[in-house]
């Protein structure tokens, strides 16, 4: 679950009285709010120098003991067993951590997650509000496109604030919304981890505020994008401080023309850096691609499930009813398998996530969409039973596997019907992809 995170003393009393202070949102009555007031104004970019973000290297390397965090955020990182950045976290923390708006061009599994988490956490140390606080306010928002995600992203920041004061919540639908809310209101809650939808619920009942917001994360624009999301994210960002007073970060696995355009609307000079798809750590997944026809396919994934080796594997599909049909034939013939797809009731999503945490199911069987949330250690298998249409999608399947310095096996399926997509995933990899017969043994 941690790997993706990183790539490869209790905190002192809020001076706020949180009984006494904290607002009740649900009388939704009108409230003066101040603002914070703590934030400095934003760094000029334009006057940015090399060596004034240098960072220290070991070997190589960046240590995170090298940025000057919070001994508090690194007593964190250190349970966590991690002392080197990954190279998104080396090339972006030195310039979030002053204060500059920064947009990333990263996949899954480059530890963007943790650039962002890092970044928000340790300037919330650094910068405690001395001043009244209410409820339903926080001080930094985190926007991402899918439940899985925004649940995996709280649970990370939950980690790594496991020895600071600072509270997270998580907003999805779905869920129950009450349960929710008495986390925003019972506490003065620091990041709010959200998708765009229930997010909007929360300010439409008047029991969520962004005019206080000093950190904006965007992650996975592009997937925004695809989604339809934008014109919600759109009203969201309209609700936070002007992009001149706050901190924006923005990530996408893309930059599209779309993808700039709102990285020029929402960001403040920023510092922009592209990790390339090659650059991405694949180097302990084996990729494989067997050339099979339609029919041989459900066999093939059998016998593969079959292998002793093959003890935690996600098949993707790229549509509800293949995975649908999958899972159920699958479960029929007794094997322990889960199902994660949107036409999936979030409760019943979350509990199947966790039973293949935890071992309970050897194989989960899961779209794209919902495949993006999915940050498990241990997963020794990833079976692409159809080859996607989109190559950035490719990536973030694969990626999985092959998670926090263990090896993992990627193999994809190819028939008459997909073949054609071999290319533009080529392209994209800048690399050939080796494409063979199956084993005998596995079609028998």
């Amino acid at each position: 679950m941690l790997g993706k995170l990183f790539g490869k003393k209790k905190a002192p009393q809020k001076s706020v009285d949180t009984a006494n202070k904290t607002s009740q949102s649900a009388d939704k009555k009108p409230r003066q709010r101040k603002p914070h007031g703590k934030k400095a104004a934003k760094p000029q970019a334009k006057a940015w120098s090399v060596e004034q973000f240098k960072v220290p290297e070991v070997e190589g390397k960046t240590r995170f003991h090298d940025l000057g965090l919070d001994e508090r955020l690194m007593h964190g990182i250190a349970d966590l067993g991690f002392e080197y950045c990954s190279p998104i976290q080396a090339g972006v923390l030195p310039q979030t951590l002053q204060g500059h708006d920064a947009i990333g061009k990263a996949q899954t599994g480059t530890g963007k997650t943790a650039a962002f988490l890092i970044t928000i956490i340790n300037d919330l140390l650094n910068n405690p509000i001395t001043d009244d606080r209410y409820s339903g306010e926080p001080r930094a928002l985190i926007i991402a496109p899918t439940r899985e995600l925004v649940v995996q992203i709280g649970e990370d920041a939950r980690h790594l604030t496991k020895h600071t004061d600072l509270k997270v919540a998580t907003l999805i639908g779905g869920m129950d919304y009450q349960k929710q809310l008495s986390t925003l209101k019972n506490s003065l809650v620091d990041i709010v981890v959200a998708s765009p939808g229930r997010l909007l619920d929360f300010q439409s009942r008047k029991d969520l505020f962004l005019d206080q917001v000093e950190f904006l994360v965007i992650d996975e624009a592009d997937r925004m994008l695809d989604m339809g999301f934008i014109p919600q994210v759109r009203r969201i960002v309209r609700s936070t401080p002007q992009k001149e007073n706050r901190q924006t970060l923005l990530f996408s696995a893309t930059f599209t023309p779309e993808v700039m355009s709102l990285t020029e609307q929402w960001t403040f000079e920023p510092f922009q850096l592209e990790i390339e798809p090659d650059h991405v750590a694949t180097d302990t997944v084996d990729q494989k691609v067997y050339i099979v026809s339609t029919s041989e396919k459900y066999k093939l994934l059998r016998n593969i499930i079959k292998q002793p080796d093959a003890k935690s594997v996600i098949v993707f599909a790229n549509r509800r009813d293949q995975t649908r049909k999958l899972f159920e034939r699958l479960q029929k013939a007794g094997v322990r398998c889960g199902m994660l797809s949107g036409e999936v009731a979030q409760n019943k999503r979350s509990s199947t996530l966790k039973s293949f945490k935890e071992g309970k199911l050897q194989v989960l069987v899961a779209t794209d969409v919902a495949g993006r949330g999915i940050h498990v250690d241990g997963i020794t298998h990833v079976v692409n039973y159809t080859l996607p249409e989109d190559p950035e999608d490719y990536v973030h399947r694969i990626g999985r596997t092959g998670r926090a310095g263990a090896l993992g096996t990627s193999i994809s399926f190819a028939c008459e019907d997909d073949a054609f997509l071999l290319g533009p995933l080529e392209e994209m990899l800048g690399a050939k992809l080796s494409c063979t017969q199956p084993p005998e043994e596995l079609l028998t």
